[in-house]
């Protein structure tokens, strides 16, 4: 089933929910800033150009803060489902703050433009209310690194990875492809979402002596991760955690340069440059326009926002009916076509993006004190040889 055409609407409403505070703000604000900014960037234009009907229609964001809260998301989902009737939604920062609209979205027939909840619970093949923008499903993620690991001959690998979505999957595939190359984990430990403190967990590391360590959470779990193993005595050759590449100026601020130095993680823009777009910006366009409304480095959330306004635009610029299967059926047939400064867009039948894959990175010091990125990994823009064993030098 899906909901009449938009054809007469004044102006398109996109409902959505960003974090002011709790565990997700650092993650969801710099996203719903990039956002923001695509609105802003199409309103210039006189609205986003729906080819259907061979207009430029504006856009109203329609915005609630959830908090960093599940339960508070899935009611804040419905008021703008119910109450404020929004044309379509976006969803908040990852799989925690996404999943609480699924069901809403689906029961509604409204469809949901998923930026970045990747766990792969998400998507079914009964629910073509869903399209994942701007990264691919968490499964997906790790594959370059359980490559690498085997590629460098690590066989004693421990992982700690946090109990959600996002997180177990990408537990699941480097611990199924290490199992099946022969190397299973000699640890594989799941701990609470919420979880800052793992001298515990670094203890039972210690008596195992791991070569690599892989610590799958979201920023938070990383900063408290990195910062109490560099106070401890666990010196592994290889370690690994998800966010420095996403947020790295926010990681050096909390870890610093002892905690990141020589550690590997997820390459993605702006430190990884897709230069060939079909649609929006260019990285080093975004940058420039978007610094003038924003001081500070770009990150790939800012990225992740401003490509979900892509994604949307590209659907309504080519779908033949402006209503919510009519996008559907457009970006199935954008898909694999549709390049933006994520990379190539590409999506299966369930609406799970495939595309947009991360690499690997390291991190290494600089003279300024800081730390720089390189890609090394598969998947990356080549970037030197990797350094191992260098973590608490």
């Amino acid at each position: 089933m899906d909901t009449p055409t938009l054809s007469r609407t004044p102006v398109i409403t996109i409902g959505t929910l960003y974090a002011q505070s709790g565990q997700f703000a650092a993650s969801s604000l710099p996203e719903f800033a990039g956002l923001k900014f695509w609105v802003s960037q199409v309103d210039q234009l006189g609205g986003v150009y729906v080819g259907a009907l061979r207009r430029r229609v504006r856009v109203r964001l329609v915005s609630y803060n959830d908090r960093s809260s599940a339960k508070l998301a899935s009611s804040l989902y419905r008021r703008l489902l119910t109450v404020d009737h929004v044309d379509f939604l976006i969803s908040d920062f990852g799989s925690v703050l996404t999943e609480p609209a699924l069901a809403l979205s689906m029961r509604s027939h409204v469809l949901l433009f998923d930026q970045t909840g990747t766990g792969p619970g998400l998507f079914a093949a009964n629910n073509p209310y869903i399209v994942l923008c701007d990264l691919p499903t968490s499964t997906v993620w790790p594959l370059p690194l359980a490559q690498l690991l085997l590629h460098e001959h690590f066989h004693r690998v421990a992982i700690i990875y946090s109990r959600n979505e996002f997180d177990g999957a990408q537990d699941q595939t480097v611990a199924g492809l290490l199992t099946q190359n022969g190397y299973p984990p000699i640890a594989n430990i799941s701990v609470d979402t919420s979880e800052l403190h793992y001298s515990g967990y670094l203890s039972t590391l210690k008596r195992l002596n791991p070569d690599a360590v892989l610590e799958f959470g979201y920023q938070g779990n990383d900063i408290a991760f990195l910062n109490e193993l560099l106070k401890s005595s666990v010196r592994p050759r290889f370690v690994f955690t998800a966010f420095p590449g996403q947020l790295h100026q926010l990681l050096q601020a909390t870890v610093g340069t002892a905690g990141l130095s020589y550690t590997f993680s997820y390459a993605v823009p702006p430190k990884v440059v897709h230069r060939s777009v079909t649609t929006g910006l260019t990285e080093t366009g975004f940058a420039t326009r978007f610094l003038h409304l924003k001081s500070g480095p770009v990150n790939f959330l800012n990225i992740a926002g401003y490509n979900t306004g892509l994604i949307f635009q590209a659907a309504a610029a080519g779908a033949s009916t402006f209503s919510q299967l009519g996008m559907r059926a457009e970006l199935n047939a954008l898909s694999g076509n549709l390049r933006t400064l994520e990379g190539i867009f590409r999506i299966n039948a369930e609406g799970a993006q495939t595309g947009e894959t991360p690499g690997i990175c390291e991190l290494f010091p600089t003279k300024d004190g800081s730390t720089t990125i390189r890609s090394v990994g598969p998947g990356s823009q080549p970037g030197g040889q990797i350094k191992l064993g260098g973590f608490g030098s």
